[in-house]
């Protein structure tokens, strides 16, 4: 059994039978195609930015890593006092949470 998809161009409005491209136009008319190419482009804009972030890291790392020792004490010390931060952050919510849970 044989199924035939007619599927309407919405550029040129020809129908086409199963076909993935508009024979008038050569316009993508096929869904899956479609889903297919938003997933490709969606992991390729995910790569670029997991790439940037390795790329680019925040002021804290870049100055760990400076050759001049009095600059990578000031990147542990912003690195530690970010650390200390969030932890504190991080109890204060967990707090919030334990007196909202009652």
């Amino acid at each position: 059994m044989v199924i035939t998809k007619n599927i309407k161009c919405p550029s040129c409005g020809v129908f086409n039978t199963n076909r993935d491209y508009c024979k008038d136009c050569d316009t993508l008319i096929s869904f899956e195609k479609k889903q297919e190419q938003k997933v490709v482009a969606y992991k390729e804009e995910e790569l670029k930015k997991v790439k940037y972030d390795i790329e680019n890291p925040n002021l804290a790392e870049r100055l760990k890593k400076h050759p001049v020792w009095l600059f990578r004490i000031v990147g542990w010390v912003l690195y530690s006092a970010y650390l200390l931060i969030s932890a504190i952050g991080a109890l204060i919510a967990w707090f919030v949470a334990m007196v909202a849970a009652g």
